[in-house]
């Protein structure tokens, strides 16, 4: 198994660390990482760096950092404007989506959203919902959670949105070489017509995955597969 990995704010330029907080509970109380065993530590924008324990405190560890490693930002990135969905469901959405390679995640409050967001509660639910998975995925960059946005912010930066009855294939479309490309995902009970007209008129594009409809905590992940391996990502 790779080397657990566990995210700070930012590395020191020095040798040494010391991993506190929530991080270094983890680390040496639940993970219970001993002196000599090595881990990944990163700060979730781009920089890794292999480290070992040199010693274990109560919630606390030191590691020696070693070799370093710095992926550049994506380019294109690929941004999601995740319907808000009901229960759980948009955070087993922001978890596959950032297990599978999203780089940004957009919280949309569609018009058929069952679920409404009152307070902040769940907006950092999925934020911590992205960072855990991207830990587990040894992701070297946390995507980001925008603020919530509603139809109107969305127009104008949508570049495809998925949709059970368009005829033209996600697999089949140009795609842009640079910023962002963004993907649109209904929640459960779809985009309606009046929001699938206000994306296409200000330039999006209608597709479709394939035969079968996906329900809104599938589609995303399975979008982000197919750029993925387009993009020459996979």
């Amino acid at each position: 198994m790779s080397d657990a990995l566990f995210l700070v704010d930012a590395l020191p330029d020095g040798d040494h660390l010391v991993l506190d907080g929530p991080e270094g509970h983890h680390a040496a109380t639940v993970a219970r990482l001993r002196v000599g065993e090595s881990l990944l530590v990163g700060d979730g924008r781009g920089t890794l760096a292999r480290a070992r324990v040199t010693a274990v405190g109560k919630g606390t560890l030191t590691v020696a950092l070693g070799d370093r490693s710095s992926e550049p930002a994506p380019a294109p990135r690929i941004v999601v404007a995740q319907g808000i969905a009901k229960g759980d469901r948009g955070e087993l959405a922001v978890q596959a989506m950032t297990e599978v390679g999203v780089d940004a995640i957009v919280p949309w409050a569609a018009a058929r959203s069952v679920a409404r967001w009152t307070s902040p509660r769940p907006h950092q639910r999925w934020v911590a919902t992205a960072r855990e998975a991207a830990k587990q995925a040894r992701r070297a960059w946390v995507p980001v959670v925008e603020p919530m946005a509603a139809t109107r912010e969305l127009v104008g930066r949508a570049t495809f949105v998925l949709h059970e009855e368009a005829t033209v294939a996600l697999s089949s479309v140009p795609l842009p070489d640079h910023g962002d490309i963004l993907l649109v995902v209904g929640p459960e009970g779809g985009i309606t017509p009046e929001e699938l007209d206000a994306f296409t008129r200000a330039g999006a594009q209608a597709v479709r995955l394939g035969p079968h409809v996906l329900r809104t905590s599938t589609a995303g992940p399975a979008a982000i597969a197919v750029l993925s391996a387009r993009l020459g990502r996979w």
